[in-house]
């Protein structure tokens, strides 16, 4: 992370507290800042799409915390019916009257007139994944791994049950926004990303792959995704900073359960 970012914006809002700035300033600052700290706070970076759903959310939230109050409405309405109605401030609003869609009609021309580029490189749906990965201080190798529950389908169905259930809470409580009740790919915020979430109960993604991949995307998310599998602005998150080892296992076991699909088997040779 660029903690400078992160603290640049801290001093800011106690600075712009300590001076008591009216509540449109207020709004603006929180506005600004958060879409700065967005976009410049965190190492990988963070999706186009997840951008908009959080600056929706947060306009949504001040302009709530305005309107429920009638003298931070007042307060908040006040320099800008200022600005539009009194004689002073004419020169300026003229200026921002020709800016907007000066502005507008300029990025449409830019969008017209820009030459295609091409992708550098071949995109693959399904890369190959590396050899080993290292999540949580363990290294698992990827070509010989499997779900070390899996056994359980057979030797303690019971104990596998409470394993399913298990991976039930981590799906609902993490995944199911994205990839939907029905996990196929048209969770609540499926509509704003791009791309989409994957669609599990597609025969052609979870069917074909090993739960050892399954592994690997879950723990590291798109930020591990590797270049052929690019480009890639995915919203998937590196899951390993949020859960377990066991509750990712627990989560895949759910998912092939869910959808009827068995995994695909380690190949020996």
């Amino acid at each position: 992370m660029n903690w400078w970012v992160l603290i640049a914006f801290v001093a800011a809002m106690l600075v712009l507290r300590w001076r008591r700035v009216g509540i449109l300033t207020w709004v603006a600052a929180w506005l600004v800042g958060l879409y700065l700290v967005l976009n410049y706070v965190f190492v990988v970076p963070v999706p186009v799409s997840v951008i908009k759903i959080y600056m929706g959310i947060v306009s949504l939230s001040l302009f709530a915390f305005v309107l429920t109050d009638s003298q931070r409405m007042t307060e908040f309405w006040q320099p800008i019916q200022a600005f539009v109605v009194e004689p002073r401030y004419r020169p300026l609003l003229a200026l921002v009257a020709l800016a907007i869609p000066a502005l507008v009609a300029f990025r449409i021309y830019a969008d017209m007139t820009a030459t295609p580029q091409a992708p550098f490189f071949a995109r693959t749906v399904h890369p190959a994944p590396p050899d080993s990965i290292i999540v949580h201080d363990s290294e698992l190798a990827l070509g010989t791994a499997d779900n070390p529950y899996r056994d359980l389908e057979t030797s303690n169905p019971e104990e596998f049950k409470e394993r399913l259930e298990k991976g039930r809470a981590v799906y609902y409580l993490n995944c199911f926004y994205c990839h939907g009740d029905l996990m196929a790919g048209a969770g609540m915020y499926a509509h704003a990303l791009n791309p989409i979430p994957t669609n599990f109960q597609d025969p052609g993604t979870i069917a074909m792959l090993r739960e050892a991949f399954l592994y690997w995307r879950i723990a590291k998310g798109a930020p591990g995704m590797p270049e052929e599998g690019g480009p890639w602005q995915s919203a998937m998150p590196a899951w390993e900073s949020f859960l377990t080892e066991e509750e990712m296992w627990n989560v895949i076991l759910f998912l092939y359960d869910f959808t009827g699909y068995q995994p695909r088997a380690v190949e020996l040779h």
